[in-house]
């Protein structure tokens, strides 16, 4: 009896010892993920706020109507971009867009705070597409910009009105492109960093 207990207390210490050694070669968490979770927690928890005020006043509040009219006559006159108006008449669907997309990306955070492999995938998901979206949003900038350069000149304007304006916007063009290719580059960065063994480890 004696030689069975104490077998059995080997045993059992045997499984302590396995567990034990399981749990410490867990990979530890690292900081790089931690931050990155609670950063795009923050600021989309705040984009999904801000999204759903914007949602209820513009469809409940807002006079879209009156709105439209006053477009449809601005650019009857030529005082406004040919785009400006189908722009606005799809704010409503644009807004709802973009508060989905925030509920999505606070989702994914979330998800990758907790080290749910799913919330990797779906956060480099976000980044590739915002990678995409800062070289898009470049050529849209071009096109907008263009467009605005070929309404007439406003009233009593200054000789050298359409030389400022010219340099305005090739200075807006210049800042935004370095600021959409910086945030190109962060967004690859981080892809890479979440695709690397070190980090995959955390998620198994």
């Amino acid at each position: 009896m004696m030689a069975r207990g104490c077998a059995t207390y080997v045993c059992n210490w045997g499984k302590r010892v396995e567990w034990a050694t399981a749990e410490s070669v867990q990979p530890a968490k690292s900081s790089f993920v931690t931050v990155v979770a609670w950063i795009f927690i923050a600021l989309d928890g705040l984009a999904s706020f801000v999204g759903l005020l914007q949602n209820i006043v513009v469809n409940m509040v807002f006079p879209f109507d009156q709105l439209l009219d006053g477009i449809a006559k601005a650019q009857t006159a030529d005082r406004l971009p040919p785009w400006f108006g189908s722009l606005v008449a799809h704010i409503r669907l644009f807004l709802f867009v973009m508060l989905v997309y925030s509920v999505i990306k606070l989702a994914a955070a979330i998800g990758l705070l907790n080290r749910r492999n799913w919330a990797r995938l779906l956060f480099i998901g976000i980044l590739g597409l915002g990678v995409a979206w800062s070289f898009f949003g470049i050529l849209l900038q071009q096109y907008f910009v263009s467009s605005i350069m070929t309404m007439p000149m406003p009233r009593n304007a200054p000789q050298d009105f359409n030389a400022m304006m010219e340099g305005m916007m090739i200075a807006i063009r210049a800042v935004s492109a370095l600021f959409a290719i910086g945030f190109a580059v962060l967004y690859v960065w981080m892809i890479r960093k979440l695709m690397s063994p070190a980090i995959v480890a955390e998620f198994a």
